[in-house]
């Protein structure tokens, strides 16, 4: 019997990929990847990782760089040495000092059904 959503994936350092990646587990980047990530569970950019693309998932860690769509419907977490660039949408949003944040950013939800919670401290 496995977990719900199955167990973790990796893409180690050094490696690159070019495609579109669709799981249901957490997902997390050490290496390159230029395409889309959709997933319900959780996607970690390591300190080395880099992807180009749109990325969708519950909550993400940035350590690494980011260029696209980031669209993250719970928390997303910028370690002091992430670099985002391009569009973000989340609920939550939490930055490290020293994270580079070039982005047009959206908070709040925006989607049909949001309880307009906005604020949560």
């Amino acid at each position: 019997m496995s977990e719900i959503g199955g167990q973790p994936n990796r893409i180690e350092k050094n490696t690159k990929i070019k495609g579109d990646i669709i799981s249901e587990a957490d997902f997390r980047i050490d290496g390159k990847l230029d395409g889309n990530v959709k997933t319900s569970g959780k996607v970690v950019i390591g300190k080395d990782g880099y992807i180009h693309g749109k990325v969708e998932c519950v909550n993400a860690d940035i350590e690494g760089s980011f260029n696209g769509e980031l669209l993250v419907s719970d928390l997303l977490s910028l370690k002091s040495s992430a670099v985002i660039e391009g569009t973000v949408s989340v609920s939550k949003l939490a930055v490290e000092p020293g994270a580079t944040f070039n982005a047009s950013c959206t908070m709040g939800g925006g989607k049909s059904g949001s309880t307009g919670n906005y604020w949560k401290f």
